[in-house]
């Protein structure tokens, strides 16, 4: 019985550490695609293989200052390793001076908020090993138009599936961005 309980502890062990962890969702800033409350399974293991994609979804260790508590932030990837963001004054993000099409973004009454830069910078470049990352519901976010770019290092995983409340169990996707794919000749 004994062998039986440490080889379980040492398979969660693993799994925790290196596979899979739950995560729930506890500010509001991914709104309407992630609510509060609901519980995703962060995906540790895939990242470790091939790069974030632009539209995931992220867990990752807040930078220092910006929480008074150990709770991981999860937002979404808009910046890669090279791009530029911009955040214009139409309300607007751009990648690599092209308008994402955004339709994750919390609405209200079916019109979609703008995203607002802060005062002092509307553009970012992504360095190597950085990720830009924002919030859906876009007013109610700290994300990297607040604290800059983030770390992958910081990167726990990506939210892959929402298993809790049972009503809202389904894959969480990652959109594609069609309109920065190049042209084929």
């Amino acid at each position: 019985m004994v062998e039986t309980l440490v080889l379980t502890l040492v398979i969660f062990l693993v799994i925790q550490n290196f596979v899979a962890q739950p995560y729930q969702v506890k500010q509001q800033s991914m709104e309407r695609t992630l609510e509060p409350g609901q519980y995703v399974l962060v995906d540790k293991l895939t990242p470790r293989f091939g790069p974030y994609r632009r539209g995931d979804i992220v867990v990752f260790t807040p930078p220092p200052g910006w929480t008074d508590n150990d709770t991981p932030f999860i937002k979404r990837v808009i910046g890669l390793p090279g791009d530029t963001i911009d955040v214009k004054d139409d309300g607007k993000v751009y990648a690599n001076g092209v308008a994402l099409h955004e339709p994750y973004l919390y609405a209200v009454n079916d019109v979609a908020q703008p995203t607002i830069a802060p005062p002092t910078q509307a553009r970012w470049v992504v360095g190597a090993d950085q990720l830009f990352v924002l919030g859906d519901h876009r007013m109610n976010s700290a994300d990297s138009r607040s604290f800059g770019l983030i770390d992958r290092a910081s990167v726990i995983g990506r939210a892959w599936l929402r298993y809790w409340p049972l009503d809202a169990f389904g894959i969480v996707g990652t959109p594609s961005y069609p309109e920065l794919q190049p042209t084929a000749p």
